[in-house]
């Protein structure tokens, strides 16, 4: 008998030959909702303990009302920081968010806003400077993505919407934060394993994530003098709210289940590595794209 083992927290799911993880569930809208999903993804890790990496700092983590990005604003909070974060309009998400930050003893400044927006990128930073007077951490975090088999089925209209998501705002979110940040800052963005492997019916989506690792590299040699770090994290299968939202019910009852490690990842075991390159741990870190991806190897 086969186990899918989650570690720090016990939590095993017993498997056949193809891994039946999450039971079939799709949802109508991007981006998605976490509060449907069945089973809730999991954020916290109690096991993780802060040690003050990120004391008194201050950070933007776009979309982190859910998924990963919440999964990394409970981590930072661990490790001291304030947070500000800019969502769409999932506000049952967000609210159960701020409620975990602030339990933490963290502040957590929640703005519903369209990030699509060139203006609503400098709002969030001018909010983010009015509320704590500074910002060390930028993580341009949200993203949108949506499956069609053929690329004749990707309409200019879902073409723009995922490039101004996925790769536009994250120049707009950078220019509005890089005059705030100063030598010892980070700026972290989320690209995709898909960026090196490809994906057959997420073709503009994939694109975008290749565009962020470029941009990722690029922006790092332009900034290294300032003394400001950029990397990217790139998720495999992450059970977060994309995947209902992107994926059929048929495709989230073997979500992952390809991937060496022979499951998804859940949210907090991508935390430590945001944590990682958001603080001086990785000083002598810039440029580089961390792969999260359940033992997938890529090139």
């Amino acid at each position: 008998m086969a186990y899918l083992y989650y570690p720090y927290i016990g939590w095993k799911q017993q498997c056949t030959n193809v891994p039946l993880i999450f039971p079939p569930q799709h949802q109508d809208r991007q981006p998605g909702l976490e509060y449907p999903m069945h089973p809730r993804p999991l954020s916290d890790n109690p096991s993780y303990r802060g040690s003050g990496k990120l004391k008194d700092k201050v950070a933007i983590i776009s979309g982190g009302d859910s998924g990963i990005g919440r999964a990394v604003a409970i981590a930072f909070a661990k490790e001291g920081a304030d947070l500000v974060i800019p969502y769409l309009d999932e506000h049952r998400d967000a609210e159960e968010t701020k409620q975990m930050i602030t339990k933490l003893g963290r502040q957590c400044v929640m703005i519903p806003i369209d990030l699509r927006v060139e203006d609503n990128c400098k709002i969030v930073v001018e909010t983010t400077i009015q509320t704590f007077g500074k910002l060390n951490i930028l993580v341009n975090n949200h993203g949108v993505q949506f499956h069609k088999e053929s690329i004749l089925d990707i309409s200019r209209e879902q073409l723009l919407n995922t490039f101004h998501t996925n790769i536009i705002s994250f120049f707009d979110m950078t220019k509005a934060a890089l005059p705030h940040l100063c030598a010892g800052s980070t700026i972290i963005n989320t690209t995709s394993d898909t960026a090196f492997s490809g994906m057959a019916n997420m073709i503009d989506y994939t694109a975008t994530k290749g565009a962020i690792v470029s941009f990722t590299r690029s922006l790092s040699l332009q900034l290294a003098k300032k003394g400001i770090r950029v990397n990217a994290v790139a998720p495999g299968p992450t059970w977060t709210p994309l995947i209902p939202s992107a994926f059929t019910a048929e495709e989230v009852n073997t979500f992952g289940h390809d991937v060496p490690l022979g499951r998804p990842g859940q949210p907090f075991e991508l935390a430590p590595v945001y944590v990682l390159l958001a603080s001086d741990d990785s000083s002598y870190i810039s440029g580089q794209v961390y792969f999260v991806n359940g033992g997938s190897v890529v090139t």
